[in-house]
This record gives structure tokens, sequence and C-alpha cells, in this order.
């Protein structure tokens, strides 16, 4: 049970609680999206839409790491598997209900005297409050959540696409998702380091032999017939230098994503009490790193998304955008 507490503290940072272990989170994109003032990266990249993607967490406190980018209060952290698991179903019609509540504010009420403060676009409202793409990112270990599979199915049965983001410290859940045929619509495993020392000091964890099972995450990857992704979060003076390229590249090769997807680190919430604002590197420096790592690979830089330094390689550009769920 969620101590209350904690409960307040996450609702002072904006998270709506949804039974005793989801949480929802407006992402700042979907508020600006709103706005008609930009798009995320994944809208960019993959065609998803901003106004439209609730992002959530089935695993709130769950995750057998403490990385040191992590925006998460990092005291209370589990790295167990969900006790007493909700049911998928619950958990997306409570999570949509949070979605709504949370963007309450972007409402106009064309029958009130007051002055109205919102800035949203209304047709966008409205159509947001359905989300039609969930972002099961938010924080914790989703594949903690031992009825995650269950989950993408009822979000693939409501029409819906998903994104699920593993550290890929749980191999055979993976393995379970496909076999079970309920992969997400797209698929991604964080690769913050290339060796297994430094893994040691950037994750922190707490499984026995977490690269080894990383490593086992990877082989599983390069077997699945779905859109995967192989994420890096890059800081600066920390996981991007040029020594580590060809490290990346045989780890990418191992795991033969669909997609490389490669963010720049952003000094949020409990973040900043590890790392300093000057440990963000710069668009700049991104781009310089991702051309290397495109021609160490043998990938195409295929986009980028200036604002989020974010960047996408791959073999075709074509392929990015999402067609069916």
């Amino acid at each position: 049970m969620v101590a209350e507490e904690i409960k307040k503290q996450l609702t002072k940072e904006n998270y709506e609680i949804v039974g005793e272990h989801s949480a929802v989170k407006i992402c700042l994109w979907t508020k600006k999206s709103l706005r008609d003032e930009g798009v995320c990266y994944k809208e960019k990249f993959y065609g998803i839409n901003s106004h439209l993607c609730c992002q959530m967490t089935p695993a709130l406190f769950n995750c057998q790491n403490k990385c040191i980018h992590c925006w998460r209060d990092l005291n209370y952290t589990f790295p167990n598997e969900v006790k007493n698991p909700e049911s998928p179903k619950s958990i997306i019609d409570g999570a949509i209900k949070a979605q709504q509540k949370l963007l309450t504010g972007f409402k106009i009420d064309p029958n009130s005297k007051k002055k109205q403060l919102s800035k949203a676009n209304q047709e966008k409202y409205k159509e947001a409050q359905e989300p039609t793409q969930f972002a099961i990112s938010l924080t914790g270990e989703p594949t903690l959540y031992p009825l995650i599979g269950d989950l993408i199915e009822e979000l693939r049965n409501r029409n819906k696409t998903s994104f699920l983001v593993t550290n890929g410290l749980y191999p055979e859940k993976l393995l379970e998702l496909k076999n079970k045929n309920q992969l997400p619509t797209q698929l991604y495993i964080s690769v913050n380091t290339s060796n297994s020392e430094a893994y040691l000091k950037f994750h922190r964890s707490s499984e026995k032999k977490a690269w080894e099972k990383l490593m086992e995450s990877l082989k599983v990857m390069s077997t699945l017939k779905s859109r995967t992704v192989f994420r890096m979060n890059l800081i600066k003076d920390l996981n991007m230098e040029d020594s580590q390229l060809k490290e990346y590249a045989k780890l990418i090769e191992l795991a033969n994503p669909m997609i490389v997807e490669v963010k720049g680190y952003v000094a949020v919430g409990h973040s900043r009490e590890r790392l300093g604002y000057e440990k963000m590197p710069t668009y700049e420096e991104m781009l310089e790193f991702c051309k290397k790592l495109a021609k160490e690979t043998g990938l195409k830089l295929l986009d980028t998304h200036e604002p989020s330094r974010a960047f996408v390689l791959g073999k075709n550009k074509e392929e990015l955008k999402i067609k069916k769920v």
C-alpha cells in the first residue's frame, strides 16, 4: 500500500496515483501540443499524437536499479515484483480518468463569465479525453508488474498503441511476451553503458548478474519480429566518450534493433541531487556523437528533434512511422 506521505509528495510533483501501484503524469509535450506550441519526438519520429499520449506506469515503486540519472526519489524503490497486482482493466480505466483529471485546467468553459486562462486547442482537448497511446515508461520497471502482457493485450484490444520501456533485467518476461503474442507496439530496452564495469557504477543494481541479464534481453530482442528500439540516454563526460563507440556498436549488433534512439540527459526531478546541469550534453555534442555512432554501426541518422535533444538511427526512414496498432 502506498504510504500517505509518499502520495502527498508525488501529488506535489504532479503525479496522479492510480490504485495502489500505478500512476500517471502529464508530459510537457502533451501540454505543448494542446496549446499548439510543438510536439514531442515520438510524434516527429513515429507519428504518435502527443496530445493523445498517456504517460504512465503500473509499477510505481518497483525497480531493480537505482540509476544515477533517474528522476525518481530512490528512497522508495523495491526490487521485487509488484505484490497483489491490480487488473489491467482497472489500471487502464484509472489511468484514463487520471489523465482527464490532470487535463482539467486546459478546458475552456464557453458559458463562464470569468476570464479563461487556458490557451489550449479545444478540439485537441476533447480528443485528449480518450488517449490512444500509452507510454509505459513514467517511472519504475514495468516488467515487474506481473500482468504486463495482459495490460498490453488489453490496450491492443482497445485499439491503443503502447510503448514499453524496460531496463532489460527480466529476459524471461520478454520471452513470455513473445510467446504469448503480447509484445507492445514498440519495445524499448534501455542501454546506458557500454560495458559491465560502467554498468555497475551507473545503474547501482540490486540484481545479481545484472549485466549478464541485460545481454540475455538483447539476444531476445534480436529474435523479435516486432518494432524494437535500442535506447540510449547520454550524460556528458560519463557515457558518451569516443572510446565507448565500438563497445556500443557491438551491443547494437547483438540486439539487432529496428531503431536506435538516443536522448540527452535532462536535469529534472531528483536526478538534480546526483548530477548537475553541466552534465546535460548540448544538441551539437549529441549530434557529433550520433554521427560517429552511425558510422561505427553502419546505420543512418534518420531524424532529430532538437528541443528534446533526441536522435534516431536506423536503416530506412520510411519504416519509422507506425502504420497500425
